[in-house]
């Protein structure tokens, strides 16, 4: 069982950028899937979670409108769409996943996380 997060680096403000995270070894169907990020100094915070099997989402409200998850069923693959990214986006990056849904997400797999870094 393995998440592989991908495609960080640096974003200039109002750009976008998109991050991958690669499941293997399992079926996403069965889990909701989520972003987090840890900024510098700053505790992990879930920013955007899905689960299609049992309907539950989040939106921390610090993205809601600019970045949004996406999924290749066929490639067991998720995605996290940055669009207008601001400097404060600055941060590690995390894909997780998790058999639970969104409301109470512990996290039963973790990618190894990828930097993203917002800077003109």
């Amino acid at each position: 069982v393995q998440l592989q997060a991908s495609g960080g680096g640096t974003a200039q403000p109002g750009g976008s950028l998109r991050l991958s995270c690669a499941a293997s070894g399992f079926s996403l169907d069965y889990y909701a899937i989520a972003w987090f990020r840890q900024a510098p100094g700053k505790e992990r915070e879930k920013i955007l979670c899905v689960s299609e099997r049992d309907g539950s989402t989040y939106s921390a409200d610090s993205v809601k409108g600019r970045f949004f998850i996406s999924r290749d069923n066929a490639k067991n693959t998720w995605f996290l769409q940055m669009n207008r990214p601001k400097p404060e986006d600055t941060a590690i990056y995390y894909c997780a996943v998790d058999a639970g849904g969104c409301r109470n997400f512990w996290g039963d797999y973790w990618g190894q996380g990828t930097l993203v870094t917002v800077s003109s």
